[in-house]
Formats: structure tokens, C-alpha cells, sequence
């Protein structure tokens, strides 16, 4: 029902919280950036083991009846030795408690920093001054930036902390931005269904809390340029059509949405018409049908161009 989000870059994440005040180092701590954090598309688990859980349970992912099944096939795969050294020697025959051990290995593993944030891209090399940046993704860099071409960074944050720590392209915030409906999904084969991301359905303790309809959980955008689906229902498959989204989509939306019966635009038609009040309108959105989109097609390149050095695994020439 959605894309799978990355595993990369999540340990510094944090909990959700309905009122997010930025740290004392970062910026005002007065301001309240509202939803913000957790480690799911919606935000509703913050640890590595409640992730781990959601696939190995869903219905529409791995379809595991219960965490006993799952601690049984994990014993009949050969790993009871295994759990039975970590948990103890009753362990190596309880399914359930096989379960839970596994969930908490999973977690540990996601700690292994090389694997999951090994902050091995180009644009961590430029930033420790071992190369440069060509001049294209240079221009696409400054593109990002500029609060009136991309405007990504307001978001997805390119500077280091102000404490030297790493920029995690990310400021874990919740917003919606009305991408189109992904008519290949089963589930939306039935037009009545809405993912609402932050209000449901997957996550239930803000169902009915209309302000939070549509918002789902900013990404980072290390590694974007090795995705082959983007945003939360994975329905725009190249980089170059995932930013050329966010500038189309107010000067060009005729593009991006399908016609309703009448022949008028169903603008954000996989949101129901109360979450589109929820839209986020900030730049680059702020444009009107038929104006210049905020950046050309060059442009588009160039921060396309930029983006691919966020790849991890980069070694500078010697």
C-alpha cells in the first residue's frame, strides 16, 4: 500500500511528537513545527523493533498471522541456537519469545553504522573539504536552496547541525503535498479507500483528527537517487519526475491529475475533500495555473544533478 521507506539514516530520528520544538542549538525553540518524527511513513512507532514488526505482521506485506508464527518459522529456519544464546537456554524452543529476540536483533543491527548511516557520499566528502562539487551540482545545490527556485531545503535540511553533526536532508516534519493517486495499488482499486497517512488508516489513535489528513513523514534524501518509486504511495517512478512534480503541480496540474466527469481537475485526488484544506502551499506551491514553474528543466537536471550526491559509498578519485 506504500513505499517501502528507507532503513538508512534513522537513528537520529525522533520519537513523534504532535508539538516538535526544535533543540536550543538548532533554531527557536519557541516555534511548535507540529507532527513530527517517528519512524514510519505516518510516524506511529519509534524503535527499530516496532518497525520490524509492521511487515513481518501485515496482511499485505509477509502476512504473518502472529508474532508465535513468525518465532516459529524463525526456530524451524535454524536460528533457535541462535535466540537461545541471546535469550537463554528456554528460548531456543519458544516460539514467542523467538519473536521478540528477533524483533530486538533486528534493531541492533540497524545500528551498525557503516550499514545504516555511514555518511559515505559525495556531498559528505565535499563537506569535509576532500573534492568539489562540479558545476553542475553546484547550481543544483543552490537551487535547493534558494527559498524562491526549489525551496527543498526548508524541509530537507542541507546544512550541517549547528553542533558540526551531519545535514540529514530531513527535518522529520509531517506535511501533506496532495501527490496523485496510485491507481496500481489494490487498495485503490476501491474509490472510496484514502490513505490519510497521520489520520489513518494504518495508524488508529488520530483517526477523525481532520487537521492531520494527508500528512505523512518528510524523508531523508540521502541515497534518493538509488529509488526507483517515490514519495509515500511510490506512484512517480524517476527523480527527475518527483521534483518536476513540486514545481508543476500548482503552474500545471493537468499534468499531474486526472479529470473528474464533469471535465473539471481533481486536484490532490488521493485525498478526500477535507484533507485538501491540509495541502501545504509554501514555495514552490505558492504559484497559480499557468505561471512559470519555479525552476526549468535545466534546473531540474542540476538538482537532479545535485541529489544523486547524496549516494552513500563514494570514493573521492586519488
Amino acid at each position: 500500500m506504500r513505499a517501502a521507506p528507507s532503513l538508512k539514516y534513522l537513528q537520529v530520528v525522533p520519537p513523534f511528537s504532535e508539538h516538535f520544538f526544535e533543540s536550543e542549538d538548532e533554531a527557536d525553540e519557541s516555534i511548535d513545527n507540529g507532527p513530527t518524527g517517528g519512524l514510519t511513513w505516518d510516524g506511529r512507532v519509534d524503535r527499530g523493533s516496532e518497525q520490524a514488526k509492521i511487515p513481518l505482521l501485515s496482511d499485505f506485506e509477509m502476512g504473518n498471522k502472529s508474532g508465535v508464527e513468525v518465532g516459529r518459522h524463525v526456530l524451524k529456519a535454524g536460528y533457535g541456537k541462535a535466540i537461545a544464546d541471546i535469550a537463554g537456554p528456554k528460548a531456543g524452543g519458544d516460539p514467542a519469545i523467538a519473536f521478540r529476540t528477533a524483533l530486538k536483533a533486528l534493531e541492533v543491527f540497524q545500528q551498525d553504522y557503516k550499514t545504516f548511516y555511514p555518511y559515505s557520499s559525495k556531498y559528505d566528502a565535499v563537506l569535509a573539504g576532500k573534492v568539489a562539487l562540479t558545476p553542475q551540482e553546484a547550481r543544483g545545490l543552490e537551487l535547493f536552496n534558494a527559498p524562491d527556485k526549489g525551496n527543498c531545503a526548508s524541509c530537507h535540511v542541507s546544512q550541517r547541525g549547528h553542533d558540526g553533526t551531519p545535514p540529514q536532508f530531513t527535518d522529520y516534519g509531517l506535511i501533506a503535498i496532495g501527490v496523485p493517486r496510485n491507481r496500481d495499488i489494490p487498495a485503490n482499486k476501491d474509490p472510496a479507500f484514502r490513505d490519510l497517512g497521520l489520520c489513518g488508516p494504518l495508524r488508529t489513535d488520530f483517526i477523525g483528527r481532520q487537521e492531520y489528513c494527508g500528512l505523512f513523514r518528510t524523508p531523508t534524501l540521502r541515497n534518493v537517487a538509488l529509488r526507483k518509486v517515490f514519495f509515500h504511495n511510490g506512484g512517480v517512478h524517476s527523480l527527475q519526475d518527483a521534483v518536476r512534480f513540486y514545481v508543476e503541480r500548482e503552474t500545471h496540474p493537468e499534468r499531474w491529475y486526472p479529470r473528474k466527469a464533469d471535465g473539471s481537475l481533481d486536484k490532490y485526488d488521493d485525498l478526500s475533500e477535507e484533507a485538501k484544506a491540509n495541502v501545504n502551499m509554501d514555495p514552490p506551491f505558492d504559484r497559480k495555473a499557468g505561471e512559470e514553474p519555479a525552476l526549468s528543466s535545466t534546473e531540474i537536471d542540476d538538482v537532479v544533478a545535485f541529489l544523486a550526491t547524496l549516494s552513500d559509498g563514494y570514493e573521492p578519485p586519488k
